[in-house]
């Protein structure tokens, strides 16, 4: 099973008046954990350090082996192969999105870890799932939510769906395993 971890800090603003994460601050941080395991960002330096000092993207262990892995030493995961340019011929396009909340998610300073794997890849569509834990060192592992999104590959110039392009698809192969099952349906 390859999936990536995607380490994703929270802000305190994501809370809500109940004093856990806000069900809207979720789909936030599924579209941070989404951009750094698929998107190439053009504003990091070599070892995955981004320009303006941020976080390295995917934390430069991505898939969690602790070696860090990336494409050409950049810290991306080896996923990262979208292009995020205004100008780029394929964009790729939220469809849908499911989110299965199991228990409040507290405030940490440490940040989260966001398991991905691809649930399904079709001919101009995939399926990210993903699973949102505790920090990683917490003991008990806690399982705070589920979710799916549904992204399809659109030409820039038609807007017309269009087939994922062979090279993505190589790069996202080893990370297909099944797809995410909601037990709350």
């Amino acid at each position: 099973m390859t999936r990536l971890h995607i380490p994703i800090p929270l802000r305190w603003g994501d809370l809500d008046a109940y004093g856990h994460i806000n069900n809207v601050e979720m789909l936030r941080l599924l579209e941070e954990a989404r951009v750094r395991s698929f998107w190439r960002a053009d504003d990091l330096v070599g070892g995955g350090d981004l320009v303006d000092g941020g976080d390295p993207v995917g934390g430069g262990d991505p898939v969690g082996g602790g070696d860090p892995v990336g494409v050409g030493g950049s810290g991306l995961p080896p996923t990262a192969v979208l292009d995020l340019a205004a100008d780029s011929t394929i964009w790729s396009l939220v469809s849908r999105s499911e989110i299965e909340y199991l228990i409040p998610m507290p405030y940490s300073r440490a940040p989260i870890d966001v398991e991905v794997w691809i649930g399904r890849l079709g001919g101009a569509s995939l399926d990210i799932c993903f699973e949102l834990y505790s920090p990683i060192g917490v003991e008990p592992r806690v399982l705070y939510a589920r979710a799916a999104t549904e992204i399809v590959t659109v030409d820039a110039a038609s807007g017309r769906p269009t087939r994922i392009p062979a090279e993505l698809r190589q790069q996202w192969v080893a990370y297909l395993e099944q797809p995410l099952t909601f037990t709350r349906r």
